[in-house]
């Protein structure tokens, strides 16, 4: 995850809550999300 760029870690985000990705996946975005300061803008379905 250290590699992405803060738009993909985002785009990523939003795909894999699109397409109901396994919830540790996504925790495990989150928490980089978090990390780096990122604002969470969960796109709607």
């Amino acid at each position: 995850m250290k590699n992405m760029t803060d738009e993909l870690l985002i785009e990523t985000y939003n795909k894999a809550l699109k397409l109901n990705a396994d919830t540790d996946f996504i925790q495990l975005i989150e928490q980089e999300l978090k990390k780096r300061n990122l604002e969470l803008k969960k796109e709607k379905a």
